[in-house]
Formats: structure tokens, C-alpha cells, sequence
């Protein structure tokens, strides 16, 4: 090797050395890492808080399984040792976890969304609590005669038998009668203030984002000052979208973001400052490392074939088709448009757009363009898909493998299946999860594809270097975040991750994806201009390349999930 190629392969491997706290793929793996490190430590280092009161009650329990009736201590302790979880019970956790709210629902009052008095709250509950006091009252009743009950089967050793059918038909009635003050309870509303919180979040997620951008060449105070811009206009959308009939409706805070952003972009222009923290890349892939954490292999496996068939062969057919057909039929001018509008169709929306934009290396304009139009349809499919499955009579399991297959947004899979029912939302939102894994194998195929066959001359070869620079960096953090999250909880056993990671980590990490995604939301809205995203609609080919994807995307789902659960492995749809 001559000097000057040996000089120009060390300056490339300094320059991808320096990338690793100089590029935004970098920043949004370490600021994913950081979150979840903290989220772990809390929840691990204080779990023998939770294993003490786990142990505590698993003795109760195994002591009181001896006896022929299941007692009322045997209930107690079930249900206490089934509520641990480290949301509640490590203070740490608890608290971290308040401080990452969203404002709250409100019908007429928007102030409502940030604060709740506790007068104002009682004036909301003067109709509810008469009857939770009778649901209560009724409730100590049947606990005094389920006592009386189990008292009398117990003064004669559990050996009469219709003493000890006595009490357990009394202690049922006393479980009916604590359900029932259980569910008319949760419509009780408490006073709160998430303003002090909000605030707090916003210059915590400033700080942590103005860091990386130091290093990336942002001046610290200008970042700093448009990010808590960026990030108001955040507050705003949420509170715009959790007003309860337009949250009904499918208009929710991620649709108001991109709103209120264009708003602002269009009429009296983004000011120049607050581009600077506009930066729409930085904040997706951040939460988009941290949706690593929801992607669990021992979740996936608990619907197993079934579910993957669903996923990992109808998505990349769709994908493939109807890039394509956009190609092909539609004649699409533009090849990245095609592709990322396909991915984000048919694999999971909004992050699947933004990591396959990201390997085709799209106009920011296209990816707006996408997001947006996923967005809409995901907003009418939450709501229309449900009540077309109720009005079909399809079984929760179908519908729900269904929606978790076609519907885009993680978010909008859970609303829609919890329509339908528990199996539903189970089966949807583990469909949605395993279609989440192609998030990563979708980037480095588009990136593979495009600088081999797309962006080459004829006759030329493209090297490994070529496809790695293309390949977004940020799907390895969502990788790793996944198959570290997967191997701890599978490691812990089933009951510890439910109290550990799915009501621990998880509960830190899924809200900050979520904040991520609307600050992105937001910025993508302040950088798009009407006149530039108006020439990819001529014609009205995306829309048409959208609906005829989503067309077939619907169509082979159904079937596959009917073939799937109900004719091939029956068995296992028998047991969800």
C-alpha cells in the first residue's frame, strides 16, 4: 500500500472515531444508553425493596394453600404480591416516573390538563363518591360475614364440608363485592400539578440534549433556548391532544405537533433561532434507541409462529410490492419517496420512515410528507378498523393480530385493540412488537439496496465501507437496547420482569420515547414548507401509493392471521 492510501485510511478511521461523539446517530445511542442505564440502576439496585414484600406474601400464600378453602388471607396476599410493581413500590422509580407526565385529559378546561386543585377535584367527585361509599360500605359487609364464615369452617379444622363450601361462597361474595368498589373507584379523579414537573422535564431533557449538541458544533445557549421553545410548543400539543372528544377521535398530540409546527413554519415563518432546535433526526432516533426496550424476545415467543408469520412475511411482501407498484405502475419520480412512504406503510410508521429515510438518504420534505400522511390514516383506522371487526363478529384474537399488523403507530395498535378487548390488545400490541424487529433489518436492506443497485454506475462495485457510512447508526442502539432488555427479563423469570421491566424501566423509558417523538413531531412541523412538500403531491401519487400499500396490507394480514391462529396452530390461539 502506497503512503498516500495508507495516509487516506487512517484519516478515515480517525474521522469515524470522531463521529462517535460528533454525529446525531451517536448522541441519540448515548442519551438512549444514559436513560436506560438510569433506569435499570433505580430499578435493580433497589430491588430487594420489592423481593422482601415479594417473599413476605409468597409465605402467606404457600401457608395458606394447605387448607382446603381459599382464605382470606390467601386473597389478600395474592392480590398484594400481584400489585408489586417498581412504579409503586421503589420511591425512586415512583417519583422519576411523575416527573415524566404528559398534562393530563381534560373536556372543557385546558388548565385542567396542568393542575388540579383539591377542591376542584372534590366538585368532580361529589357525584361519584356516595357511590363509592356504598360500594365500600357493601364491601366491609361482605368482608365482616366472609370472616364470620371462614371463622367457623376454621373452629372446626376445615374438616366440614358444608362449613367450608359456607366460606367460600361468602369470601366470592366478598371478592364480587371489593371488585366492584375497585372499578367505580378508579372514575375518582386527584388533585395534581404538572406544571412544576413539566418544567422540570423540559430543562432536564434541554441540558441532556444540548450536551450532544455541544459536541456536534450547536452553540450551547442558542440550542438550549430553542429546544425549551421546541419543547413549549410540545406542552401545547399535548394539552390540544388530550382534550378528551379529539383524543376520541384519533386527533392526538403527535397530529397537533406536526400541526402547530407547519402553523407557525407557513404563516409567519420558523424564526432562525428556533431551527437551531429544530433538529427532527436527533430527537426520533433518540426514541427510537429507547423503543428498544419495548421490543422483548420472551414477549414475542408467548404468541410465537403464529404472530411472527403475521409480521415478518406479510410486512416485507407489502413492502416490497408496493415499491414496486410506485415504481413500476405509478411511475413515482422519486425512488426515496417511494420506498420510505412503503416502509412506513407497512412496517410500523413513523419509525420505520424515519430509519429507511435515513438509509436512502430522503429530502427531509419526504419524510415529512410520509409521516404525515401515516399519521392521518392511523388517526382513522384506530377508530374505523375496531368497529368494523365488532360489526363482522370477528373473534378478539383475528381482529386483534389484524390491527397489530396493519394499523402504524404503537400507540394507536394499543387503543384499537383495547376497543375490542384484553386478547385483543394482547395479541395486537405483541404483533406490533414483533413487526417492530424489521425497524433495523428494513435500514440495512434499503441501505443495501440503494448503494448496490440504486445510487451505482453500471460496472461499478460498492465496498463494505460505502454501506456502513450508509447504514443509520442509530438502529445498532435499538438493537442492543432491545437484546439487553430481552435477555435481562428472560433471565429474571416472568413475574420478575412484570414488576421489574414492564412496570420499572419500561415506565421510564416508553414516556421519554414518547417526548422524544413529539418534540420531533414538533420540529419536523417548523421545518416544512407548504411550497416545497406541495410537488410531491402532483398527481396525487403518494395518497394513492398509500391506500392501494395499506389496501393490500389489510387484505394479506387478515388472511395470514386466519390461516395462522385459527387453521395452522390453532392450539396455541386456544391458550392466548
Amino acid at each position: 500500500m502506497s503512503q498516500e492510501n495508507s495516509d487516506i485510511v487512517v484519516d478515515r478511521g480517525k474521522s469515524q472515531i470522531s463521529d462517535l461523539w460528533r454525529k446525531e446517530d451517536y448522541w441519540a445511542i448515548w442519551i438512549g444508553f444514559f436513560i436506560m442505564l438510569v433506569a435499570i440502576w433505580l430499578v435493580f439496585s433497589n430491588r430487594p425493596v420489592v423481593e422482601a414484600k415479594y417473599n413476605e406474601y409468597a409465605g402467606i400464600i404457600q401457608a395458606e394453600s394447605a387448607k382446603p378453602v381459599k382464605t382470606i388471607e390467601w386473597y389478600n396476599a395474592t392480590a398484594a404480591q400481584k400489585a408489586i410493581q417498581a412504579q409503586n413500590d421503589i420511591p425512586a422509580v415512583k417519583g422519576l416516573i411523575n416527573w415524566l407526565k404528559t398534562p393530563a385529559r381534560w373536556q372543557s378546561n385546558p388548565l385542567e390538563s396542568l393542575i388540579l386543585t383539591k377542591d376542584e377535584a372534590d366538585k368532580k367527585n361529589a357525584a361519584i363518591m356516595p357511590k363509592v361509599d356504598e360500594a365500600k360500605a357493601a364491601e366491609k359487609a361482605a368482608l365482616e360475614a366472609a370472616t364470620q364464615a371462614q371463622a367457623a369452617a376454621a373452629e372446626a379444622s376445615y374438616n366440614d364440608t358444608a362449613l367450608n363450601e359456607a366460606a367460600t361462597v361468602a369470601i366470592s361474595a366478598w371478592q364480587k363485592a371489593k371488585k366492584d368498589t375497585s372499578t367505580i373507584s378508579k372514575k375518582v379523579v386527584k388533585p395534581f400539578n404538572r406544571i412544576y414537573t413539566l418544567i422540570g422535564l423540559g430543562i432536564g431533557l434541554g441540558i441532556l440534549c444540548t450536551i450532544g449538541a455541544v459536541f456536534m458544533g450547536f452553540n450551547a445557549v442558542r440550542f438550549f433556548f430553542a429546544f425549551i421553545c421546541v419543547y413549549l410548543l410540545c406542552v401545547l400539543a399535548n394539552i390540544l391532544g388530550n382534550q378528551v372528544n379529539m383524543r376520541k377521535y384519533g386527533v392526538n398530540a403527535e397530529i397537533w405537533s406536526i400541526a402547530l409546527g407547519m402553523i407557525i413554519a407557513n404563516t409567519i415563518g420558523t424564526p432562525k433561532l428556533l431551527k437551531e432546535g429544530s433538529q427532527v433526526e436527533y430527537y426520533i432516533k433518540t426514541g427510537l434507541v429507547l423503543l428498544g426496550a419495548e421490543v422483548l424476545f420472551h414477549k414475542i415467543m408467548a404468541i410465537g409462529i403464529p404472530g411472527i408469520f403475521v409480521a415478518w412475511v406479510v410486512t416485507p411482501i407489502v413492502l416490497i410490492s408496493t415499491y414496486i407498484f410506485g415504481q413500476k405502475v405509478l411511475k413515482m419520480p422519486s425512488r426515496t419517496l417511494n420506498i420510505v412512504i412503503s416502509a412506513d406503510m407497512s412496517v410500523c410508521g413513523t419509525s420505520a420512515a424515519i430509519a429507511t429515510a435515513a438509509a436512502a438518504r430522503a429530502k427531509k420534505e419526504e419524510l415529512t410528507l410520509s409521516i404525515g400522511l401515516s399519521l392521518t390514516f392511523t388517526a382513522i383506522m384506530m377508530i374505523v378498523l375496531p368497529a368494523v371487526i365488532k360489526a363482522l363478529g370477528m373473534p378478539e384474537v383475528l381482529g386483534g393480530a389484524w390491527i397489530g399488523g396493519t394499523v402504524d403507530s404503537t400507540g394507536a395498535v394499543a387503543a384499537a385493540g383495547a376497543f375490542l378487548g384484553p386478547k385483543a390488545l394482547q395479541v395486537a400490541a405483541t404483533v406490533k412488537m414483533i413487526q417492530n424487529v424489521l425497524i433495523g433489518v428494513t435500514a440495512f436492506c434499503v441501505a443495501l439496496y440503494w448503494t448496490t443497485k440504486v445510487e451505482v454506475n453500471e460496472g461499478e462495485s460498492v465496498g463494505l465501507g460505502e454501506i456502513w457510512n450508509r447504514f443509520p447508526k442509530f438502529v445498532i442502539g435499538f438493537l442492543i437496547v432491545s437484546v439487553v432488555m430481552s435477555i435481562l427479563s428472560a433471565n429474571i423469570g416472568a413475574d420478575w420482569a412484570r414488576m421489574l421491566v414492564d412496570n420499572g424501566t419500561n415506565k421510564v423509558s416508553v414516556p421519554l420515547r414518547g417526548w422524544f417523538f413529539a418534540l420531533a413531531f414538533v420540529a419536523i412541523g417548523l421545518t416544512t414548507d407548504f411550497r416545497a412538500l406541495g410537488k410531491y403531491f402532483k398527481g396525487g401519487k403518494p395518497i394513492i401509493l398509500y391506500v392501494c400499500g395499506q389496501s393490500l396490507n389489510l387484505a394479506l394480514t387478515l388472511l395470514m392471521a386466519w390461516i395462522m391462529f385459527y387453521k395452522v396452530f390453532p392450539e396455541i390461539t386456544a391458550k392466548i
